[in-house]
């Protein structure tokens, strides 16, 4: 079964992926880079709810909470709609072999569907197990990919996606469809193996099945059978944020996993989707954010690099109707990141960023995860314990974890062994 979507995209599609592809010459040339040009700005408070009275017991936090999450539904991610809560897909395992990795793992697939709509949105769900989850079951990782179930492995038993897909540079992507030349093109970013050898079970999912990512006015994927999204409704991240939410449903039924100990993590725009997530849902034992930048980890009031104005022009469905407005004024946002990091308080959460990767402000990012720090510390944990941005390759933090490492905007084997090193410790 097939997603609904249109073999090429329209013209407002067209327009974006110029944007989602410009060169970074051209793509940043308004950005600022220069610390002094950051405008003082006051973070909007944390442990105080909207009446002024402090928060100061743990008790409190989950009152505090909802304050927080409902004032980054209204005005930046949306909220789901109603419909959308209570809906049940359908489970239908369509593949599943024993022998994978030379025999280390398991792998099966897994489609996830609207059961009175045949014709509608299919989510596949890819998941990868070692072979002891035969007789216990094992903590995981769940995260949405970028170029569809088969780009993580060249494996040939993976099925290469049959959902309409931006295009790419190297040609693997022919009039919105994947080729065969695609498969295992991000394997460097899902390091299957490692994960395997340390205990984990991996599952993914292509994120256009949710919501194709292009400004086609929310006429595909699951907007389709949702409809038209109302000015404080989900945009492209709420929507794949839900489908994340869905994924688990299913992996709390697999016996190879322990639905307790999933991990949601992220890269990039998936980075931003990872941390809403787990905000939306407090069953993810850990979230892990990398290189998420502006409208993920990092402090929009800082203005560095990418800014609230710059994302809303390029990707206006990303977020709901009216984050646009505070494009010119961002310090009237009533929210900003370190409150949304908060919000996973006081489940464990890893931020990464990249030495090369201004555009995502590592030290926004740094200094969101230490503005978050008191959430936790309100259960008697520590968050981020270091009050200077540390050296790059020097991962720091207790229950926040931070780290900037060399390189540039992509993940990498530093970066998973730090999310499996943390996971090890508080989840596994």
């Amino acid at each position: 079964m097939k997603n609904c979507c249109p073999p090429a995209p329209a013209i407002a599609a067209t327009v974006s992926l110029l944007l989602v592809f410009a060169p970074p010459s051209s793509r940043a040339q308004d950005a600022n880079y220069d610390e002094a040009r950051v405008p003082e700005y006051v973070l909007p408070p944390l442990l105080q709810f909207e009446d002024g009275t402090p928060v100061k017991t743990a008790e409190q936090w989950p009152k505090r909470r909802q304050e927080i999450f409902e004032l980054f539904a209204e005005n930046v991610y949306g909220h789901v709609p109603e419909k959308a809560k209570e809906v049940k897909l359908k489970i239908d395992v369509t593949q599943a072999v024993t022998d994978f990795l030379d025999d280390k793992a398991s792998m099966k697939e897994v489609s996830l569907s609207f059961p009175d709509r045949p014709d509608g949105p299919v989510l596949h769900l890819l998941v990868i197990a070692p072979k002891k989850a035969m007789g216990e079951p094992v903590p995981a990782f769940l995260g949405l990919n970028f170029r569809g179930n088969h780009t993580i492995h060249p494996d040939p038993r993976i099925t290469l996606s049959e959902s309409w897909m931006r295009p790419d540079k190297e040609g693997r992507v022919v009039d919105h469809r994947a080729t065969e030349k695609s498969r295992g093109a991000s394997a460097s970013r899902w390091p299957v193996e490692m994960l395997i050898d340390r205990g984990y079970a991996l599952a993914t999912m292509y994120y256009g099945d949710i919501d194709p990512d292009f400004d086609d006015g929310f006429e595909n994927g699951i907007h389709s059978v949702f409809g038209q999204p109302k000015e404080t409704e989900w945009g492209s991240i709420g929507s794949w944020a839900w489908g994340l939410g869905k994924a688990l449903d299913y992996l709390e039924l697999d016996a190879l996993i322990d639905g307790t100990k999933v991990s949601v993590i992220g890269h990039s725009r998936l980075g931003k989707t990872a941390l809403w997530a787990g905000a939306m849902d407090e069953r993810f034992a850990m979230v892990v954010s990398n290189d998420s930048g502006c409208g993920g980890a990092a402090l929009s009031r800082r203005q560095f690099g990418e800014t609230v104005k710059r994302i809303n022009t390029s990707f206006p469905h990303w977020f709901n109707d009216r984050f646009p407005s505070y494009d010119d004024r961002v310090g009237d946002l009533p929210v900003d990141q370190h409150q949304l990091i908060a919000l996973m308080a006081p489940r464990p959460v890893c931020i990464g960023s990249a030495e090369d990767d201004q555009w995502a402000d590592p030290r926004g990012e740094f200094l969101s995860a230490k503005a978050a720090s008191p959430a936790w510390e309100l259960f008697g944990k520590e968050g981020v314990e270091v009050e200077e941005m540390p050296p790059v390759n020097q991962p720091v933090g207790e229950t926040i974890s931070y780290h900037i490492r060399t390189g540039k905007h992509d993940v990498t084997d530093f970066d998973w062994k730090r999310y499996l090193d943390f996971a090890d410790r508080h989840v596994k």
